[in-house]
């Protein structure tokens, strides 16, 4: 390596550790358009950290991550949410279905899954207070009402229809929100471009 090369790349070295350094200060009136909400603490979210949890506790059977789904709904023009959801379901049940009816099943399952999750977030937003709390805190605790509400009424919305599903399928399974994915829209809605994840 010659030696001009060698200075070079030291000193690229010390450009980039001296800009990540730097302090960056936000104005206090700053709001951000998108606002990414933090994880909260409930049997809902069951979530360590920023990886969803593989297995969920419902009716004391033990439930396994089947498949993460993309989600989002607008409120109005202006407001809505968008993040990710976890359905849980139980393999013993999987296993006697895929025998019982074939594995082709699952593509229907996954479909009426998606179409009453969805419609649950829809009337979860609507019942959500999604305008700034002027008398909040802080951007944190904001995040958490909103986050708590969103949450509460996704749960209560999506209820029925999961136990209806049960009831039909005799499949045991249910969906949370994974709160670490969700982004909240307040200045413009963009929450209708979730791209799929498989």
């Amino acid at each position: 390596m010659n030696i001009s090369l060698h200075i070079l790349i030291s000193a690229a070295f010390i450009a980039l550790s001296a800009c990540s350094t730097q302090e960056i200060k936000q104005e206090p009136s700053a709001v951000p358009v998108i606002t990414k909400l933090p994880a909260i603490k409930d049997q809902a979210a069951q979530n360590s950290g920023q990886n969803p949890p593989m297995t969920l506790i419902k009716n004391n059977k033990t439930l396994n991550l089947v498949r993460i789904m993309d989600g989002g709904a607008c409120k109005n023009e202006a407001q809505g949410a968008k993040g990710a959801f976890l359905v849980y379901a139980d393999s013993v049940d999987i296993e006697r279905i895929k025998r019982e009816k074939g594995p082709k099943i699952f593509g229907d399952f996954e479909n009426k899954i998606q179409d009453f999750a969805t419609s649950a977030l829809q009337q979860a937003l609507n019942a959500t207070n999604l305008n700034e709390n002027p008398f909040a805190l802080g951007a944190d605790e904001t995040q958490d009402q909103l986050t708590k509400q969103l949450v509460t009424h996704f749960l209560d919305s999506v209820a029925a229809p999961v136990k209806q599903f049960q009831q039909t399928t005799t499949l045991n399974l249910d969906i949370v929100p994974f709160t670490p994915s969700f982004v909240f829209y307040q200045h413009g809605c963009e929450a209708t471009h979730v791209e799929p994840v498989n």
